[in-house]
């Protein structure tokens, strides 16, 4: 495991190892975390032989930003970096009353197939690691000079895929010795995996979860969300109990209205009775177009009687406002666009 992405007790045990007293892990921790420094020259404190040994045994991952495209109507800024390895990710920082709000990735593209989503165009190459994680929001946080103070992994990858290193990532920007983001400003996205959403109720109850469910019947998902076919709207309810019961915290659910695919009143109604009695809020997302499919996002009219639908089961709903239209800042669509750009 790389340096940036262990945690304070691991940092600690390679202090011993080298010979050094425990305390110089915490002092590593914060320098990685705290000052989000990327390299040892600048960890003034630690001996300039540790630093020497440090480098050659873990060398830290380095991330840049490649393109940055902010928006002219909202503030809303895109960010592509590039890994290590040369592959591109992306991030996006939403300005709002309440604060910075930043939706990072948790994969380098995605195996989930969501048809609405580009993301999952060219598939999964690889999980980041945790400090590749985090690495989105300190180079965010160094760019702005400014604090995040909400974060979304809601951006390309399915985070519950790789639940350990999506718990680690949590563990580490939630660490008083770093940023510090509570894990209440903290909100993960899956597309449904069913055991690992019990598994997050269990192991990180104050995180906030939201849930992409795009139909509200087992027939409408397979068609746009490949991973109906694994679990049942039924099981996927079932769970979503279990996080309510265990945490007492409501779910988010997400909503891409498509016209014509699962913006109908008949469906708002089925939701409506899906929902019903259930700690939760919906978010109305219109769909993003993606050149590869014609999905086209509903009518005001359609979202606006979806809305007063729900409204009358009881179902809060909000419809989402657009940030950065004018950027493409939809997940995946300027990555995608990004890459094939440079050839690959």
């Amino acid at each position: 495991m790389d340096i940036a992405s262990k945690s304070i007790e691991e940092l600690q045990e390679l202090m011993k190892g080298y010979g050094q007293g425990g305390f110089r892990g915490k002092q590593l921790f914060e320098w990685l975390h705290q000052k989000m420094v990327r390299s040892y020259d600048e960890m003034t404190n630690l001996p300039l032989t540790l630093r020497e040994q440090l480098a050659r045994d873990f060398p830290i991952r380095s991330m840049k930003i490649v393109k940055k495209y902010e928006s002219k109507l909202d503030g809303t800024i895109k960010y592509l970096f590039e890994c290590e390895d040369s592959h591109i990710i992306e991030s996006v920082l939403m300005r709002y009353k309440h604060g910075n709000s930043v939706c990072i990735s948790s994969q380098v593209g995605c195996r989930m197939g969501c048809k609405f989503c580009a993301s999952t165009l060219e598939g999964l190459v690889r999980n980041l690691t945790p400090s590749e994680m985090v690495s989105q929001i300190y180079l965010i946080e160094q760019d702005i000079k400014e604090r995040v103070s909400n974060i979304v992994v809601m951006g390309s990858g399915e985070p519950l895929e790789h639940f350990e290193l999506t718990k680690r990532f949590v563990e580490l920007i939630n660490s008083p010795q770093g940023q510090n983001i509570g894990q209440r400003h903290i909100t993960v996205s899956t597309c449904g995996l069913v055991p690992r959403i019990k598994e997050l109720a269990e192991s990180l109850p104050q995180v906030t979860l939201a849930i992409s469910l795009h139909a509200p019947t087992d027939e409408g998902r397979r068609r746009i969300m490949p991973i109906a076919y694994q679990y049942s709207i039924q099981e996927l309810m079932d769970a979503c109990a279990y996080y309510v019961e265990k945490t007492g915290r409501r779910i988010t659910f997400e909503y891409a209205l498509i016209y014509g695919e699962n913006d109908s009143e008949e469906e708002a109604r089925i939701l409506g009775k899906l929902l019903k009695g259930l700690l939760c809020h919906v978010n109305l997302i219109p769909v993003n177009k993606i050149e590869e499919r014609d999905y086209k996002e509903s009518s005001v009219s359609h979202i606006q009687r979806f809305v007063k639908v729900l409204e009358e089961y009881h179902i809060p709903a909000t419809v989402r406002r657009k940030l950065g239209s004018d950027i493409d800042a939809a997940c995946g669509q300027l990555r995608r666009r990004y890459i094939k750009k440079r050839g690959e």
